[in-house]
């Protein structure tokens, strides 16, 4: 069919006899792209008398926007808190690797590490948009060392910090510089954290509440200030008590500003959060909850002994522990091994279970205009899944970048 390349030359692609997710539910539609954007038809149609140079029959998949994962430790034996000289082959390897599990784009995370780490690592992190070489890099997740020594939980004591007199000042002399920071895990109850959450806001680096001792009016007043995310809600923060909730009351809490969205982090691996938790986080709040994976470098690689920035960690099957305790050290779970968990657990449909690890991460970072939804003009990031949630092709700006191998199903 001929096509008139009025507005552009570059080719436009028709993926046919799909259900696309947009606007919350499976729709029975085709989706365009040109040029790495999702096309709106009527517009080709009426106003560039424009038509589809090639045709993709989808065979009755599931369209979805790419996963969104904003905390990711590391994976297939590159972990991000170490300062390595290759380390930006290894941050290289992640992001292909995870093209398989449906993640376009991903925030890097380093805990908790002495300040000479960070002044090394963070240069080496640029934000970047995805393609064949690998998902996009959105920038990175810093959680810690700011935090709560009661509940460190994996992140090594010796390199916990407290905001000192000049808090701000403090917190950029440890990390070195904020150029490339998307998240800052932090703990709300540690004196000063107020001007922080407001200098970080102010910069617009999205401030989460983590490991952490505090109390539900701190947790409230943090709020107020510019946070916008928990970390992982229910680990490593006080367990919900029916006279102070403490950070699991945000969910439910009448002091969040008017216009303003709380989100949490839930590591839907099996392990980590009891299906019954994660029901009921759901249920309160379910527009807030975005999966992660709090992926280590053992992520992909067989049981034994990894690391975790500092610390030496064991695998054992899907468990991972602080060696030599039982203190769980990140998860090995693949995001969409998350994404199906979560469905599974709480008996959502698709839309939502896809939703939480795509639209509400990129609503979270302010991003929803151009990542995480298949509307006309964002990006084409986005995955052909099978009605199981199993991820069959990997496309970002519109190329495929990944396809299941069908010979070894």
């Amino acid at each position: 069919m001929p096509s008139n390349k009025s507005v552009s030359d570059a080719p436009i692609v028709q993926f046919t006899n799909c259900r696309i997710l947009r606007d919350h539910r499976l729709q029975r539609e085709d989706l365009w792209v040109r040029e790495g954007k999702i096309l709106n038809p009527e517009k080709l149609f009426f106003d560039e008398k424009g038509s589809a140079d090639v045709q993709l029959d989808c065979k009755d998949s599931i369209i979805a926007p790419g996963f969104i994962d904003v905390q990711i430790n590391g994976g297939f034996g590159v972990d991000f808190s170490l300062a390595t000289d290759d380390f930006k082959s290894g941050i290289d390897l992640v992001s292909q690797k995870i093209l398989s599990h449906g993640v376009t784009s991903f925030c890097p995370t380093l805990v908790t590490s002495p300040p000479s780490v960070y002044h090394q690592v963070l240069p080496q992190i640029t934000v970047r948009n995805g393609g064949a070489h690998g998902a996009g890099i959105l920038g990175a997740h810093l959680e810690g060392p700011f935090i709560s020594k009661e509940k460190k939980g994996a992140h090594p004591e010796h390199c916990l910090r407290t905001f000192e007199a000049g808090a701000f000042q403090d917190l950029l002399a440890t990390y070195g510089s904020l150029n490339c920071v998307q998240i800052v895990t932090l703990a709300p109850e540690m004196r000063r954290s107020s001007e922080v959450i407001r200098e970080l806001t102010k910069r617009g680096i999205c401030v989460s509440l983590g490991h952490s001792v505090a109390n539900l009016s701190q947790a409230e007043e943090a709020v107020q200030h510019g946070a916008t995310f928990i970390t992982h809600l229910f680990n490593a923060m006080l367990p919900f008590h029916h006279r102070d909730p403490g950070i699991v009351g945000l969910l439910t809490s009448d002091k969040i500003p008017a216009g303003r969205r709380v989100f949490y982090g839930m590591i839907s691996d099996g392990i980590h959060t009891n299906p019954a938790a994660l029901r009921i986080a759901h249920r309160a709040h379910p527009k807030g909850l975005v999966l992660v994976t709090d992926a280590i470098a053992g992520m992909g690689l067989a049981p034994g002994r990894h690391t975790l920035g500092q610390q030496v960690v064991e695998i054992d099957g899907l468990n991972t522990y602080i060696a030599g305790t039982k203190t769980l050290s990140g998860s090995v779970a693949t995001m969409d091994t998350c994404v199906r968990h979560f469905q599974e657990a709480t008996g959502c449909s698709a839309e939502t279970a896809l939703e939480a690890a795509s639209l509400h991460p990129a609503q979270l970072l302010g991003i929803e205009h151009k990542k995480g939804t298949l509307n006309y003009d964002s990006d084409a990031d986005f995955l052909m899944l099978n009605d199981s949630l199993y991820v069959q092709a990997t496309y970002i700006a519109g190329e495929e970048v990944w396809r299941q191998d069908v010979s070894g199903m």
